[in-house]
């Protein structure tokens, strides 16, 4: 049941350790103070490895690359993998430019991630090991669509098998595999791309989700995708006159701080294949 995964989010308070874009920063911190987490942020190669320690789970996000920031991503992620702590990737912008393509490759490589989360031209990119984003959206022609659904959720547990990753593709129609089972998600709203990091937020939050259930990581996902489209939904019913981006990024906040087992599971829409 996916309201039982953010029901133990709440009960455990799990400690994520982010190393995320300074662009979102401080949102990924509310949102996983929302679910019921505790976030701690560091991206100091002398500081990542003591700070991953005492977490449960490390949240890598390339979005502001610098040499600094790489380098504490490859020490807090293997640091995190030696304490089999639960890793996930969001590969921000992954094609956009070289530096965030073999920065991402060379971090699947070199570490074991336990989910993969991006758009699809990003998880395309990294399947290909090159490609090329629309900066950091994807690109329309990727987009997954009803009449390209089955060959999406073909290609998603694909890549989750050549990984050994849990592979979360998200976009107007959401996809959550391991190389057996795909969640195929409806929830959210198309004006969720119109705030900067809805996408960094879920990543934080997932994190959290992985580690409260660390026995079930493909539902715990599948939660996590379906609590942030729902609280778009939520949030943009409770849009007024004048209200804008701004306004819609505090209102997802809060419908998630006030989501609980019961609502999850009334407005979770998916089917698994």
């Amino acid at each position: 049941m996916l309201g039982t995964c953010i029901e133990n989010v709440r009960k455990t308070v799990p400690l994520v350790h982010n190393i995320t874009n300074y662009v979102t920063v401080n949102d990924v911190a509310n949102v996983l103070l929302a679910c019921g987490g505790s976030p701690i942020m560091s991206d100091e190669p002398e500081d990542v490895a003591d700070i991953t320690a005492i977490c449960g789970g490390l949240n890598i996000n390339i979005g502001t690359l610098n040499q600094r920031s790489i380098e504490a991503m490859f020490v807090a992620g293997r640091k995190a993998n030696e304490l089999n702590h639960q890793l996930l990737l969001d590969p921000v912008g992954a094609g956009a430019s070289a530096l965030r393509t073999n920065t991402a490759v060379k971090l699947m490589k070199e570490l074991r991630f336990d989910v993969i989360r991006g758009n699809i031209s990003e998880i395309k990119t990294l399947a290909q090991g090159s490609g090329t984003t629309k900066g950091v959206d994807a690109d329309v022609a990727d987009a997954v669509t009803e009449e390209t659904l089955d060959e999406a959720v073909a290609f998603v547990k694909k890549f989750s098998e050549k990984t050994g990753s849990i592979v979360a593709i998200t976009g107007a129609i959401d996809l959550v595999a391991d190389k057996d089972t795909c969640y195929v998600i409806r929830n959210g709203r198309p004006e969720m791309g119109k705030i900067t990091g809805t996408g960094c937020q879920l990543s934080g939050m997932m994190t959290a989700f992985l580690v409260a259930n660390p026995e079930n990581k493909l539902e715990a996902a599948a939660a996590a995708v379906c609590t942030m489209g729902l609280a778009g939904e939520i949030g943009w019913s409770r849009m007024q006159e004048g209200d804008g981006n701004s306004t819609y990024r505090n209102r997802i906040i809060d419908a998630i701080y006030n989501m609980d087992k019961e609502t999850l599971e009334k407005g979770a829409k998916y089917e698994v294949r």
